[in-house]
């Protein structure tokens, strides 16, 4: 059951396209998304709601069904999603969660009206709720992400550009009261009647129904008017610094990562394994290969040298990063009836001095290469190799 789940959580994990399967629900994803706000908006219009009203209501109706099967399948998963604490509690998690909120509202008002007739005005207005599905979208483009990450890590100045905002509005809506109650006190009744005024103003949208009258009202204005600019600048600036400083982050990571060119390799210890039970200082790997990581069934380990290795223990091993000029490159060979190596002996074979064979996979079994070893079919031979600059070139 847990690995049936698993494979759920993969299909309905947004951008998760190992498997053909997952490709294509991603794909029914977007498609019934699209549909559903097309079917949402093209109903307000006369002449669609006239020519077709069924087929939009019926493309609604599937659409929604599909929400509601998509909600119960995460729900089911949610323990793959909140692996570290309880199944119960990973499903109170994502129901309470933004996105298991948004999951919900994107089909629950389509059907509450059956059973609550009376709501359906208000139940409607919820519905909305699914065009906040789109964010899903983030997982595809790291330029959407981008948005997300730098409104998160900006929070606090743009809490802080809000707040000023809050109080240059409030102060403008007193001000304006002072010098206007008297002008018109049917309009500026309050301090407090300002708001819209001061809002409107602050904001630049522009107002029409509240306005001052006297020479000291419309001179306040004018100044307020250009504190607004100023104000509505804050969180623009902000946000605008946040894009260069991620993107230039993107960048520096992209540039490292080209520089960095490193192989990773996966071997998973039988029981029958030199290595199982050895301690990692005591394997007798080349110096410039390193063991990274190792999974220990549900838990990965940062290998230490002390570190004692298992039966079925998954180890991940990549090239050392060193300052050497000289790259390392890890490969796979796997030894077929007709390679040139099958038969051979390590010793005999007609190698590179550059390259090291470090272990030799054979039926599930690591085996630690000596000069006697006889390569034979179906083995995989795992080596590393240096590339030798040419100094003249």
């Amino acid at each position: 059951m847990r690995r049936a789940r698993a494979k759920l959580f993969n299909m309905v994990s947004t951008g998760v396209i190992d498997e053909p399967i997952n490709r294509l629900y991603d794909a029914i994803s977007i498609i019934a998304l699209a549909l559903n706000l097309f079917a949402a908006f093209a109903i307000t219009f006369d002449y669609m709601e006239e020519h077709y009203k069924g087929l939009l209501l019926a493309i609604e109706a599937v659409t929604t069904f599909f929400f509601m099967v998509d909600y119960v399948l995460r729900l089911f998963t949610a323990p793959e999603l909140y692996p570290k604490v309880s199944d119960k509690r990973a499903y109170l998690q994502y129901i309470l969660s933004f996105a298991g909120l948004v999951d919900l509202l994107s089909f629950l008002p389509y059907y509450l009206p059956v059973f609550f007739p009376a709501g359906s005005t208000v139940f409607r207005m919820f519905r909305i709720a699914r065009i906040l599905r789109l964010f899903r979208i983030n997982s595809y483009y790291d330029q959407l992400n981008v948005i997300t990450e730098i409104i998160v890590s900006k929070s606090q100045q743009l809490l802080a550009s809000v707040f000023i905002i809050i109080i240059l509005m409030m102060a403008a809506s007193l001000c304006m009261y002072s010098v206007e109650h008297e002008a018109q006190p049917e309009v500026f009744e309050n301090a407090f009647s300002g708001i819209w005024w001061s809002a409107s103003t602050l904001l630049t949208v522009g107002y029409g129904d509240i306005y001052p009258v006297t020479i000291m009202g419309k001179i306040l204005g004018i100044i307020i008017s250009f504190l607004g600019v100023g104000m509505v600048a804050i969180p623009t600036g902000i946000i605008s610094a946040g894009f260069v400083e991620q993107y230039q982050k993107l960048k520096t990571i992209g540039s490292l990562a080209e520089e960095e060119n490193i192989h990773f390799i996966r071997v998973k210890l039988q029981e029958h394994d030199k290595w199982v039970g050895k301690k990692i200082n005591e394997l007798a790997i080349p110096k410039d290969i390193m063991i990274v990581a190792i999974q220990r069934k549900n838990e990965t380990i940062i290998p230490r040298g002390d570190a004692i290795l298992e039966k079925n223990d998954m180890i991940v091993m990549c090239a050392e990063k060193t300052k050497d000029v000289q790259p390392i490159d890890l490969k796979e060979i796997v030894i077929n009836e007709g390679h040139s190596w099958n038969g051979k002996a390590i010793r005999d074979l007609d190698i590179s001095r550059q390259s090291f064979i470090f272990m030799v996979r054979r039926k599930g079994k690591a085996i630690v290469p000596r000069g006697s070893l006889v390569i034979k079919a179906q083995d995989t031979v795992l080596l590393y190799e240096k590339h030798v600059r040419n100094e003249n070139v």
